[in-house]
């Protein structure tokens, strides 16, 4: 996993995009704080920009560094979810603009994942985690699953997971308000 965590560093930090495990499906990831790289993942998956994506974090305390105010209730959502939970909030900062919402939200998820953490933690960054699949087509639930046409488009496959067979899903959803007001997206 070592060699595997280097190459991707490395891409990231030139700004290109991967295609990696995460808690849930395979996702495609960049540097989040990178427009050049995020307008890449909306191309590579013929997705329009004003859909949003989601980030990964590797602990709850890297939060408030892309939040203005991070509502009292997500600390609780957080330590009760009892699988991957991605969580809406507003007020985003710090991160590309065209990653952020048209209601300056942005989708956070802290993934447990052993792979997609350590990148995380290694990165000292947020990393886009959006589904390996062309815009409108079912997300894969393993990487057999996931075309050609997006494992060619990226700047790297990680060689790690691959030939797990397990059916995954994406993570639940939930988006906060100010007030503590939760709406479910996704269970």
């Amino acid at each position: 996993m070592h060699n595997e965590l280097k190459k991707s560093l490395d891409i990231l930090r030139s700004g290109g995009v991967i295609l990696y495990p995460t808690d849930t499906v395979w996702g495609l990831g960049c540097d989040a704080t990178n427009e050049l790289a995020v307008k890449r993942i909306y191309e590579i998956k013929k997705r329009e920009d004003a859909k949003s994506m989601l980030v990964l974090v590797d602990s709850s305390s890297k939060i408030q560094s892309y939040i203005d105010e991070v509502p009292d209730m997500a600390w609780d959502l957080i330590e009760c979810a009892d699988k991957p939970l991605t969580i809406i909030y507003p007020g985003a900062k710090n991160l590309a603009k065209n990653l952020i919402a048209t209601d300056q939200s942005i989708g956070i998820r802290v993934t447990n994942e052993q792979f997609s953490k350590r990148l995380c933690e290694q990165f000292k960054r947020p990393i886009v985690s959006t589904s390996a699949n062309l815009s409108g087509a079912p997300s894969p639930e393993n990487f057999s699953q996931i075309s050609d046409e997006i494992k060619m488009a990226v700047d790297y496959v990680v060689d790690f997971r691959q030939n797990e067979n397990l059916k995954v899903k994406p993570s639940s959803i939930i988006k906060l308000s100010k007030g503590n007001l939760i709406q479910i997206i996704r269970e």
